[in-house]
Order: C-alpha cells, then structure tokens, then sequence
C-alpha cells in the first residue's frame, strides 16, 4: 500500500521530518555524569511516508546483522501524540526493510494519562501494545493507578513480557527480573527495574493486603536492595549466555528518586551495556563511569511519544544509542496522513472510547453545580458561584480527593471545578467535563498554621471571585467578609505573609479546633500543592507523602461508582452545599 502525501511539499515535509539521532563515540576519562554528545543525522520522510516492500512485492530483505532495540516510555496514552503509534509502526517496518532485526520494549507509565486509558482502566492502551508488537515491558509508578488487581490483570493477558528485579510480593519478585531475547543470533538480555517511589506516587492501599504493605520496590534508604537486585539480574543472565545487558529503567533524573536514580544504579554496579531509562520525561543522553570503571550510556526519550529512543547493537558487537525526535505541534500521523495497521487500531480504540464516555456510570438526584441557584448576570446567564462560596459540587470534588488518599484534609481551587452535572443519569463524559485538565492527586504534610494561611489566601477576595477560592473536605471555616483581606502578595502576586486581621476564624478540622502546630495530611491536585498554582506558595517544600496517586478526573470517577455506590444522595441536596463554609457579608 502507497501512502499518500497530499499536498504536503517535499520541503515541509522535510521540516516536519527533522528527526535526530546520535550515536555514542568513545568517551572521555572523567568520571562523572556527562552528555554523551554524538552526531546527528537526519531521518528522511520515506522512513515514514514510502511504502513499506513486502516479501511478495521485493523479496525478504537481506540480513545486515544488526539488532535495532526501539524503546518507549511515559507514553501515558499518547497514542496518537508526537510520531503516534502509526508513525512507531512506520520506523519499525522501515528499519525492518532495510534488513535490521527490530524489538519494542517499553519503560512504564503507558497505560494511564488520558481518558483513553482512565475509562479502560488501562486496558486499551494495552491492547495497542499487543497490536503494536510490544516484546518486553516494566512497570512504571503509574501502571498501578487503577488497583494492583487491575495491573495485575492487563500484565496476565498482555502479548508481552513484563520484567522487573524490584517489584516484590512478600519479598518475592512478581516478574521475572530478566529476559533474554535471542536477535540476529545474538543473546540480549533485558533487565527492569522501577522506581522505589512508586509506594509513594500510588495510593498506599494499592500495596496493602489487611492493613499492612506486602507489595514493595525494595525502598530502603541507602539504595542497596534496588543496585543489588540490578547486579544480580544482570550476573544471572551473564551466567544464562547473554552476550549483552540491556537495562530497561524507569529510574529517572530528579533529586527527589535518589537514592534510586539511574546515575546512583549504574555506580553502583557493573556489567551493565546499555541503560534505557524513563519516569523523568527528559531527553537526555548521558554517559558514565559504572563501578569496575567501564563508560556505560543512558538513553531517554521523552513523553507522550515525542521521542521514539533506539539501540543498535551492530552485526560486530559495537553498540550506538540515540533518539528519533519529532519536534511539528501536528503530530506525526496527523500532518503525513499515515494509513497503516496502528493508524486503524487507533481509530477503532477511539471510537470505542466514545461509547465508553457515554456510558452511564451513576445517578444524581440533585444538580451538582458551579452556579448561584438563583443569581444571574445582567445577560441572564447563572453567575458563577464556585470561586466565591461553597457548592454542593464543591463538596464532593473536596470528598472524593479525600476519599482516594485517606487524608485528614482535602482542598481543591474552585477555578479547577469546571462544569456542572445535571440530575439525573451521569456519564463519564459529565465526569470528565468537571476536571478536563488531567491534574494529578497528591498528599503533602503541612501544620496547622500552613492551613490557616492557605484558607486565608484562598477567600483573599471575598466577595468577589478567585480561583483559588478553597472548596474543603474534613474541615470546616467560617469568613468575615467585611474585614479587609490580611494577605500581603509578593512581587509575582503570589502569597506573601500575612499582616493584619485575619477574616478566617472557627476552623474546625474533622469537627475539633485546628492546632496551628499540628502536622496534618493535607489532599489536592499538584498544580496547587506541589507547583504553587494560584500563588499557594505557601504549600512550598512541604513533605510529600503521596505523589500523583491518580488523575484527577480518575479520583472523580473512583469516587461516584465506588465511593457513592453510584447514587448522589441526601449529603449533596443541597446547591449551597452542607454548611462547611460560613461567610459573613
């Protein structure tokens, strides 16, 4: 089959195509972290748009020796983002023609991110793994947002191998550790690895079993049990035959993973070839020294399939390592028009996930609203309520990030509350219209006093709106609206302190006064709690506790079929919610 251009020049095609790779040159001796700098070629657009040569139409392709791993990571259900899985199909195919054995791998943190995956529970992104041929995948710390049984379910009835040395039940792996695939003749060993603080990022009660954690990631704090485990995966397939060990990671860069970073794995062990690593969306590729001395590459790839990362173990042995990257806002199968397999896989899941939005999910007996029940603006149009008082929609968002995290607390801003539900039948599509954003769910441990100065910041303007306005669960204040507001805001607009009388007062935290003090729990989404959105800054460098347990608009759905058993009932009759805010005009 010809795939067709359309009106696309050759010229902007080759814009949209700038596609780099690297390859790995003999390093340095310094032995700290570097960028492994290569040089780059460009990709050109028949590798995407010319039609692939079948045995029938040339004959099988001679052999050029070569094994080509491609490998993908936080894809989080970007099935049809950046190159898309028909434009991954493309590359494979193409690299295929050209005579290279060809294997998919991924590195976690596939199956969730977008409504696709929230509405399956994971289970259609899963599907297209199989249907994209997928060899060997690891667990990332979101593969777990929809319940262990669940991941446990995808990972029995997937196509492909999943693997980690660190993921343990009772102190059992519940992968293998490894895997050897034999390619071009060649024994290749895969060994996966994931971040201890997944038991972090997920809600705890995933990992439980009658009140006590049996599942782990060997978290312990110096970093031991995780490079122990990696040493004797790799050891192990060594023993097996393996020619070369493949690490697949989802380790990632940032501070707060260490000890378990992949620079902190790859110190402390040896033997390891190549470590393809993900969790920190970066591109990065970096090379170091490994425990016996040995230069070792990591390789990343991004997110959302901007980047599709490869490995080339030449017919010689020799190992290069690099990225095809597509850089056009229009994404790949968008702007080329790509007709293939995936491109059709994609489409049949989408369409399903449409009847899937529509399906009714649970049934309201009142209005849950964002509006004043009876106000309207001079355009008779209902005014906007949520960002300046409580609603009943207020309230059960607040219960549900509650509900998900078992904290003492839950806020969430009134300008993330974005649509109303109508009595009656609810869809998930309703669901999702009140949070579109795809914020995630966090748990950070604040005093007392940080909760005072937070609710103080959020009825700043009072009577008027503010998206930052705190709709609560587990708590209950009371507003003074006639009193100047006492938050002093800094150069950026953001909190500053507080100097003046507070209009906040009557704080009652699960019905007993607030200790400013007392260490509490305290649920939101991270574009508040962790990013300072809405100018909390005050929220900055508290202790996290969990870490985007789940999306939002996941915690809402949780909340309506389990939480609510389906029905919204008596506790939300009311529009102007159940009295946990009180203001005084």
């Amino acid at each position: 089959m010809r795939y067709k251009i359309g009106k696309l020049s050759i010229a902007v095609l080759c814009t949209a195509m700038m596609l780099l790779c690297g390859a790995c040159e003999p390093f340095a001796k310094d032995v700290s972290p570097t960028p492994a700098h290569a040089p780059t070629a460009t990709v050109t657009p028949e590798m995407l748009l010319s039609a692939i040569p079948t045995p029938t139409e040339a004959g099988t392709p001679e052999k050029s020796g070569d094994v080509v791993i491609l490998f993908t990571s936080d894809v989080h259900c970007g099935i049809d983002r950046g190159f898309g899985y028909a434009g991954l199909a493309q590359i494979r195919d193409y690299l295929k023609a050209q005579g290279d054995e060809v294997i998919l791998v991924d590195n976690g943190d596939n199956i969730q991110g977008e409504p696709i995956g929230t509405m399956t529970k994971g289970q259609a992104p899963a599907d297209l793994m199989n249907a994209m041929g997928y060899s060997v995948a690891i667990p990332g710390n979101h593969e777990f947002d929809y319940g262990m049984q669940q991941f446990l379910e995808i990972a029995e009835n997937a196509k492909f191998t999943y693997i980690s040395c660190n993921f343990q039940y009772k102190g059992e792996n519940v992968f293998p550790s490894y895997v050897i695939r034999e390619l071009a003749g060649k024994q290749v060993a895969f060994v996966g690895v994931t971040t201890p603080r997944t038991i972090l990022d997920s809600a705890p009660a995933y990992f439980m079993e009658d009140g006590e954690y049996v599942y782990g990631f060997l978290q312990d704090a110096t970093g031991e049990g995780v490079y122990g485990a990696v040493q004797k995966a790799t050891d192990e397939a060594r023993e097996e035959g393996a020619e070369f060990v493949i690490v697949m990671a989802h380790t990632g860069n940032e501070a707060e993973c260490r000890p378990w970073t992949y620079a902190d794995i790859l110190a402390n062990t040896d033997g390891i070839d190549v470590l393809l690593d993900g969790h920190s969306h970066d591109t990065d590729e970096i090379a170091m020294t490994n425990k016996s001395g040995k230069r070792v590459v990591r390789v990343a790839c991004g997110t959302k399939l901007e980047g599709i990362g490869w490995c080339r173990i030449a017919a010689d042995g020799r190992i290069t390592t690099g990225l095809y990257k597509w850089e056009n806002e229009i994404p790949a199968p968008e702007l080329l028009g790509l007709d293939n397999e995936m491109s059709w896989a994609v489409a049949a899941a989408s369409e399903q996930l449409n009847f899937k939005l529509d399906e009714v999910v649970a049934y309201s007996e009142v209005e849950l609203t964002i509006n004043d029940p009876v106000a309207k603006d001079a355009d008779g149009k209902p005014i906007r309520m949520v960002r300046r008082a409580e609603t009943n929609l207020g309230d059960l968002v607040a219960d549900a990030y509650r509900y998900v995290t078992d904290a003492d607390i839950a806020f969430v801003n009134g300008g993330g509350i974005r649509a109303n539900i109508a009595a009656g039948d609810i869809t998930r599509r309703d669901i999702l219209s009140v949070h579109p954003y795809g914020n995630t769910i966090c748990v950070i441990e604040v005093t007392g006093q940080t909760i005072l100065d937070a609710l103080e910041w959020g009825a700043s303007a009072v009577p008027l709106e503010n998206g930052g306005f705190l709709q609560v669960s587990g708590l209950n204040y009371s507003i003074d609206a006639s009193k100047d507001s006492p938050c002093v805001k800094d150069a950026n607009g953001f909190f500053g302190g507080i100097s003046g009388e507070r209009r906040v007062s009557n704080v009652l935290v699960n019905g007993e006064p607030i200790d400013p003090a007392k260490k509490y729990s305290l649920a939101g989404h991270n574009f508040m709690l962790l990013s300072g959105g809405d100018g909390f800054t005050m929220f900055a460098g508290a202790p996290v506790l969990q870490n985007s347990v789940k999306i939002d608009n996941q915690a809402l759905i949780d909340f309506f079929t389990d939480g609510l058993c389906g029905a919204v009932e008596g506790d939300y009759a009311k529009i102007i919610g159940d009295g946990r805010i009180h203001i005084t005009e």
